[in-house]
């Protein structure tokens, strides 16, 4: 579980998941090397991300089963470095107003495959990526 508290109403939050042109400043940023990002925000729908950091080549490729706008997103996705997978995962965003923020808590269920990435690991991409947010977040305000 990690959890921020944003200076946005819940509505600007889930807008930075939903909206490709938005989510693609802060989790499929070309500048940090991502080379493919393509977002169909939609129960059922995909998403996809290729990039590159430090040379390796990861993919995170997602599918939405359940979305409730500006409280709750929940999609199943698959991690490979190259073309090993990595991990399968379950995530949770939840969203909440604190003051005239957001609460967002991000709950994850995972199995990380062969020793190749670990829930320590998985915790501290996932801190990056929500800082990131923060960031984009504080951009367009």
């Amino acid at each position: 579980v990690v959890e921020r508290t944003y200076d946005a109403s819940p509505a600007r939050v889930f807008a930075a998941w939903a909206e490709p042109e938005r989510k693609a400043r802060w989790f499929g940023d070309p500048e940090q090397g991502v080379s493919e990002f393509e977002l169909d925000f939609r129960v059922g729908g995909r998403e996809f991300n290729r990039g590159t950091v430090e040379g390796q080549t990861y993919t995170f490729e997602a599918r939405y089963q359940d979305i409730v706008p500006e409280e709750r997103i929940v999609y199943a996705y698959d991690m490979h470095f190259g073309a090993t997978r990595i991990s399968v995962s379950l995530g949770t965003v939840e969203l909440k107003p604190d003051g005239d923020g957001t609460r967002l808590t991000y709950t994850e269920q995972g199995a990380y495959l062969d020793g190749l990435d670990s829930p320590d690991q998985r915790e501290g991409g996932t801190g990056q990526l929500l800082d990131a947010l923060e960031e984009y977040l504080a951009r367009e305000r």
